[in-house]
Formats: C-alpha cells, structure tokens, sequence
C-alpha cells in the first residue's frame, strides 16, 4: 500500500514557488534546505492530518547534477504551479515491483538529518505526464512534518487529470485508497483544494 505523503509546488526560481505558494493560500511557509544529487532547495509548509507543502527549485548555487533532476525540473519553465505529488511506502523496492517499469529507479537521498529513498526516472518525467506520483521511503530522521509549525490549512481534494485516466486509476487501485484523490479524463493537470484560515484556495 501507498499513502499520500506531500504535494510539490515547482518555480522557476525558489522565491517564485514560495510567493505563490503564501500568496494562494495566505499563509507563510517556513525554510526547508538544500538537497544533494539533485541540486535543488525547498520551503515547507506543514499541513493537516501529518502532509506537507513543498515549494522547490533548481538550486543556482549548486553544481549541475550528474543526472536529470527529479520532478522534471530541467524542463520546468512559466508561472510557479503544483506539479506533483509523493506517496510514501514502507518498501519501495517491493511497491515498485508491482508498478510499470516507468516508476522505477530509486536514489539514495538526504537532506540534514533525513534519509529517505525515492524512486525517480533517469529522465526526471514521472509516467502519465508527471500526474503519476513519486513514491518515497523515509528511512531516519523522523517525517519532514513532525518538525513544521501547523497554520490552519487542511487538504481537503487532490484533483488528478489525464487523457488515460482509467489507466492511472487501474495501476494505482490496488495501492492507494484515499477518498481525497479523485483521478478523472481531462488534460495532463494537477489542483490541490486546500481549506485555509481564510477559507478554500486552490493550488
């Protein structure tokens, strides 16, 4: 089994993804850090019900990495937008063993004291578009939302749409139940109905 674990909002530059982020949903997110292999960094935001936000970017500070970068960040250009989401599983080797070749590759990753592998393409690009999720196994360091302060927001829908959306429900349906994920036909795209202090945004 998966569980949905966190929702990634990508920019063209890290205070980019950050402001649309504060500015959608009218709240402020705190520093995340740097990550190796990769190259990119991130801000948080902790969420209800132990989920998380992250707003992440390309690093310019950091070298290029030896590899394509996860979420499909090479070719990441516009306005900052939700661009993917993360399950999280207790053995990703084996998850893996029941998906599509697509999902495959995982990489060793760590940022601070937090040790988690995730499975990333070598290409960076998700199957169905990037409308699949990444999986990912925390190994040490506890969970990233243990450590956010709560600002009043709650997930409340996490919209899923792809021209192939019947296969996406099929391969995801012996794994993940959650009655906030709705995968339906439309266009490759992502949106996160959020309730907020200041009521519903959308992401």
């Amino acid at each position: 089994m998966i569980t949905l674990d966190h929702l990634a909002v990508a920019g063209e530059t890290l205070a980019a993804a950050t402001r649309y982020v504060e500015e959608t949903l009218g709240v402020p997110v705190q520093d995340g850090g740097a990550h190796a292999v990769f190259h990119t960094h991130n801000s948080l935001l902790g969420l209800a019900d132990g989920l998380y936000l992250e707003a992440i970017a390309i690093n310019p500070d950091a070298p290029t990495p030896e590899r394509a970068r996860w979420f499909d960040l090479d070719r990441f250009a516009g306005q900052a937008r939700l661009t993917n989401w993360i399950c999280r599983c207790d053995d990703l080797d084996r998850t893996l063993a029941d998906l599509p070749y697509g999902f495959r590759a995982p990489v060793d990753l760590h940022r601070g004291d937090l040790r988690w592998r995730m499975a990333v393409p070598r290409n960076g690009i998700l199957p169905f578009d990037n409308c699949a999720p990444a999986l990912i196994e925390w190994q040490s360091g506890g969970h990233p939302a243990e450590g956010l302060a709560q600002a009043g927001c709650t997930l409340e829908r996490l919209e899923v749409s792809h021209p192939r959306a019947a296969e996406l429900r099929a391969i995801l349906a012996p794994l993940l139940a959650d009655a906030r994920v709705v995968i339906a036909q439309g266009a490759a795209r992502l949106r996160a109905h959020i309730a907020t202090p200041q009521g519903s945004a959308t992401l």
